[in-house]
């Protein structure tokens, strides 16, 4: 069984390749083509399953 340096998912979204370090399930990174937060649902040799989340805005009471 061999580590993976790296692991590669695809965007929800907009369907970007993605590339990122070793990271845990729960995790969230941004896709560098279209901005969205994604969350790691799932790792499955190498392979990430990521999901959107929704980013709530900060309503300063403006």
């Amino acid at each position: 069984m061999s580590t993976a340096t790296t692991l590669t998912g695809t965007c929800p979204e907009c369907e970007t390749d993605l590339t990122v370090p070793p990271m845990a399930v729960g995790e969230t990174l941004s896709c560098p083509e279209c901005m969205l937060t994604l969350r790691i649902e799932a790792i499955s040799e190498g392979r990430l399953t990521l999901e959107m989340i929704q980013v709530s805005l900060r309503d300063w009471g403006q």
